[in-house]
Formats: structure tokens, C-alpha cells, sequence
């Protein structure tokens, strides 16, 4: 006859504290999986919506040429190479302030 290995002893059954401890760790683990999407969902919401319009067209004064532009929430600026930043008012285009740099 051949040598049978003994029976393996059966594992002792888990505390009910244990049991309710992995269940706090996982539904741990899920809410914070849950927020973070949330919260990058939000950001990505949040950011996309806050790009202002580009105008179709800017008309210089004459004899200025635009070397750097910007834009704020209801006005854009244009720096020119004659040093002057001319602020202009984006619903109706109209130049609303020109500022001289000083050397």
C-alpha cells in the first residue's frame, strides 16, 4: 500500500471582526476610487468651459505692429513693437486704453 499523505487540517474560520474589517477596507478603497474620478471629472469640466473666444479680426492703429497678444474676460491687449500695449474692449472692439512702456 502506498503512503497517503495525512488530511490537511481545515482553516480556521475568520473572527467576525476580521470579516467586517475587510469589509470596511473595501468600501474604503471604492469611495476613494469614486472621488477621484469625480474630482478629475470636475477639473476637466471646470477648465474646458474657461477658455474666452478668440477675436475674428484686430484693427491696429496705423503703423503698429503686434508683437505679443493676451486676453482677459471681457478685453484683449496687443503689445506693439513701438512699445505701446493697446487694450482693446472684446464685445465691441473698440481700443479702450493705450499705454506707453518707458525705457
Amino acid at each position: 500500500m502506498a503512503d497517503t499523505p495525512p488530511p490537511s487540517p481545515e482553516p480556521p474560520e475568520e473572527p467576525a471582526n476580521l470579516k467586517f474589517l475587510r469589509l470596511l477596507v473595501t468600501i474604503l478603497t471604492a469611495t476613494m476610487i469614486i472621488g477621484l474620478v469625480v474630482i478629475v471629472t470636475l477639473i476637466v469640466i471646470r477648465y474646458r468651459d474657461q477658455s474666452a473666444p478668440l477675436p475674428d479680426s484686430i484693427t491696429l492703429p496705423s503703423g503698429a505692429v503686434a508683437t505679443a497678444y493676451t486676453q482677459g474676460r471681457d478685453w484683449y491687449a496687443v503689445v506693439t513693437t513701438d512699445d505701446r500695449i493697446l487694450i482693446f474692449d472684446r464685445a465691441t472692439g473698440a481700443l479702450r486704453q493705450e499705454i506707453d512702456i518707458l525705457p
